[in-house]
């Protein structure tokens, strides 16, 4: 079972490119998965727990419809807080940004439209730093 990085935003063209680019940097180390919404993603989680999966990195946008963001992230922050949190937006709320880093300690906010190479650095640096703690337990 490979770990999962699940990427969310209501806009394909953006899902396809973030799994193409990952796909690229990263190989085969990972499963990526996508979803369109909040919602969608919520389901895919609960999918990925039933079936045993581990997710370790979730890079969501900001402005969706239904559900924003910061509330999912928030929100999946309180059932699953060893997963990674990325915000990757063009719109984000200052205060909704700061409040992810208080309340879902979200790793790093990128803006759209994003540097290939400071995303993929950004993943790496997230990983790594997991793996470290992991290692120091």
């Amino acid at each position: 079972m490979k770990p999962i990085i699940l990427c969310i935003d209501d806009e394909k063209t953006i899902l396809n490119s973030l799994k193409a680019q990952l796909k690229t940097a990263l190989g085969d180390s990972f499963r990526f998965e996508l979803a369109e919404s909040a919602y969608e993603a919520l389901e895919l989680i609960d999918e990925l727990v039933k079936e045993g999966e581990v997710i370790v990195l979730i890079i969501s946008d900001w402005l969706m419809p239904g559900m924003k963001g910061d509330e999912l992230l928030t929100s999946l922050h309180g059932k699953f807080p060893g997963i990674i949190k990325i915000l990757l937006t063009g719109q984000a709320d200052k205060d909704a940004v700061e409040n992810l880093y208080t309340n879902a300690k979200l790793y790093r906010c990128l803006t759209k439209p994003w540097s290939e190479q400071d995303l993929i650095n950004c993943i790496q640096s997230a990983i790594d730093c997991k793996s470290s703690a992991k290692q120091e337990k």
